[in-house]
């Protein structure tokens, strides 16, 4: 869903003006408002959601019943002073556009489910996984429960409402996994002008939850709700029209504390007319935590079709959050990081995507692809975008970039980029992310007038050349029919991480099975990567568990025998311990003695540059 304001002008012009500032000045911009500090409007344990309703009784629930979101008509495109009839430079840079596809092949698809179908147009699919189930909630707003290893039939089917407490379900579903606490989070719309988020009560999704409503200060409208996981907090944007950025107090969520807060701030805004859907995407932490402090990153990118001095690039943002009992948060501009040249322009009518049939459909431009993955790896923290942009009148595909940033000097760079284009297919609604070898898969969905929206993927290993995906595009999802009655399409996909082996990819999106359809699928690019060699023939293995106070670490079938890090990690992302050690044929065992730490859950790193695992322990 996007409503819109056109406050949001102002926004995207000033964000692009203080970030050139930045560089030009090498410091740090702060760019926020006063904070403001809510508590949360209601609380409620809602009932273990598997004793609620009967599968007959969810089949008549009225989010059954097919209907357009009730946001068309506040929805504003952006605008574009200038065009690739204005220069060269307006379009796409050709060196850095992939028009030859891969011919690697991955291990393959593990999993592929026809999964829910709300009725609602767009359907919104979003979904996570964790050790043992997927869960996944459509629009408006059906939710279900999947057991990782089963025939895709759901465990639990209900409604979100059922978690959050919400009046209404309202849309705009997101479902994550918090791995660092074994927890569930989800969050909808409710009435259009509050917002319900619930955190299960134990690991089980179909279990008890701990349901909480808020609004947005002065009741601003929100909307296009994206979430993240960071150390602090639970952050969340959206296309609210004024750059208001906030964050839920995460560990009071996880007791289930009923005055639990959210801390918000607001970017700078001066005015500046003509731009309309927007926001910045927060950074989504994997593999490990952030450290203690360490401020949540923002992602958008800039284009330079919105006006005279900016750039095509991304503006990097940080925001810094304390709690207590007077909680602050600054949000501060850190580097604006200069792209090649893109077109992230789309029509204003959002007829951008060709289809089988007459109806085209919404191309989504403006943003940012959910999610901003955020990864920590030894040396460098990596963070991987993608957007649309247009290719020609018919064609729109997907731009894709990993960022970078030194843990030290906290300086961002960009590593790589590319755009995907192999042939003249359309290729949009991506959802990008990093396994722990590094290695990066792009799912998306993918149309033209003679071919179905159809669900697919693509990737790259860390040895491949920069900026290109040497895999094959596979087609896990084969499109039937038309999407038919309205234009909307996506709005978003989402890719996450199985947090048992850390390699395996599972992604849900929308396609095309004669209407509207959504499907999940899970699959492997390759089993390990050293950086240098292309793929290793058998996966790595890390084995962490307690003894008494002594926590055994046990690595098998290592890519190499390179210095390896162990790293501790308690629950706060607090680096407690660390040392390395060099392993002999490609295994070693070492033990950490953790009699002085307080109980509690940590998380056991080992890596080198270009690889990582990491196992979480429960000590006593």
């Amino acid at each position: 869903m996007k409503q819109i304001s056109l406050f949001v002008a102002s926004l995207l012009i000033s964000a692009a003006m203080f970030a050139q500032q930045k560089a030009i000045n090498g410091k740090a911009v702060v760019v926020s408002g006063p904070t403001t500090v809510v508590t949360a409007s209601k609380f409620q344990v809602t009932k273990p959601l598997n004793t609620l309703f009967t599968k007959s009784q969810i089949d008549k629930m009225d989010f059954k019943g097919a209907k357009e979101m009730p946001d068309r008509e506040h929805r504003i495109a952006q605008k574009f002073l200038f065009s690739t009839a204005d220069g060269a430079k307006y379009g796409n840079s050709p060196a850095t556009i992939q028009t030859k596809m891969g011919s690697k092949k991955s291990i393959g698809v593990k999993t592929q489910w026809e999964a829910q179908n709300g009725g609602a147009s767009p359907q919104d699919p979003t979904g996570a996984v964790g050790l043992t189930q997927y869960v996944q909630a459509v629009n408006a707003t059906p939710f279900a429960v999947y057991d990782k290893t089963g025939n895709g039939t759901p465990t639990f089917t209900g409604s979100v409402g059922t978690a959050t407490g919400s009046t209404m379900n309202s849309g705009d579903p997101i479902v994550m996994y918090d791995k660092f606490a074994d927890r569930w989070f989800v969050a909808q719309l409710d009435l259009f002008v509050t917002f319900a988020l619930a955190v299960s009560a134990t690991n089980d999704p179909a279990g008890a939850w701990y349901a909480y409503s808020f609004s947005l200060p002065g009741f601003a409208m929100p909307d296009y709700l994206k979430f993240s996981v960071w150390e602090n907090g639970y952050y969340m944007t959206s296309n609210n029209g004024n750059g208001t950025v906030l964050c839920f107090e995460r560990d009071a969520m996880l007791t289930g504390t009923a005055g639990a807060r959210m801390v918000s701030t607001s970017l700078t805004t001066p005015t500046n007319a003509g731009f309309g859907f927007w926001l910045p995407l927060p950074g989504d932490a994997d593999g490990v935590l952030p450290p203690s402090g360490e401020a949540c990153p923002l992602f958008s990118y800039t284009d330079d079709a919105w006006g005279t001095g900016i750039i095509d690039g991304i503006n990097v943002w940080s925001m810094a959050v304390t709690w207590g009992t007077t909680p602050t948060a600054t949000i501060t501009l850190d580097a604006t990081l200069p792209t090649a040249a893109f077109d992230a322009s789309y029509y204003s009518t959002w007829n951008d995507i060709t289809q089988p049939g007459t109806q085209m459909l919404d191309g989504i431009g403006g943003v940012c692809m959910y999610r901003a993955q955020w990864n920590s790896f030894i040396g460098s923290n990596r963070v991987v975008l993608n957007w649309a942009v247009k290719m020609n009148a018919t064609q729109r595909s997907i731009k894709w970039v990993e960022l970078r940033q030194d843990p030290s000097s906290h300086a961002w760079s960009l590593y790589q980029e590319g755009i995907y284009a192999p042939d003249t297919t359309n290729r949009w609604c991506g959802s990008i992310a990093m396994d722990c070898n590094g290695d990066i898969a792009l799912c998306y969905a993918k149309a033209s007038a003679d071919l179905p929206v159809s669900l697919c993927y693509t990737g790259r290993v860390p040895s491949d050349p920069l900026g290109t995906m040497s895999f094959a595009e596979t087609t896990v999802f084969q499109g039937t029919g038309s999407i038919t009655g309205s234009n909307r399409f996506g709005d978003y996909s989402q890719t996450s991480i199985d947090p048992v082996d850390g390699n395996t990819f599972w992604h849900t999106g929308m396609y095309s099975k004669n209407g509207s359809a959504t499907g999940i699928y899970s699959f492997q690019l390759a089993p390990c990567t050293s950086g240098i060699n292309d793929v290793a023939a058998e996966a790595p293995q890390l084995n962490a568990y307690l003894v008494g106070k002594t926590i055994m670490v046990k690595a098998e079938k290592l890519p190499s025998d390179d210095e390896n890090v162990v790293q501790l990690y308690d629950i706060t992302g607090k680096l407690v311990y660390f040392k390395t050690i060099n392993p002999k044929a490609r295994a070693f065992e070492t033990t950490l003695d953790v009699s002085k730490y307080n109980a509690g859950i940590y998380i056991v790193r080992i890596g080198t540059p270009d690889f990582q695992r990491v196992a979480k322990v429960a000590v006593e």
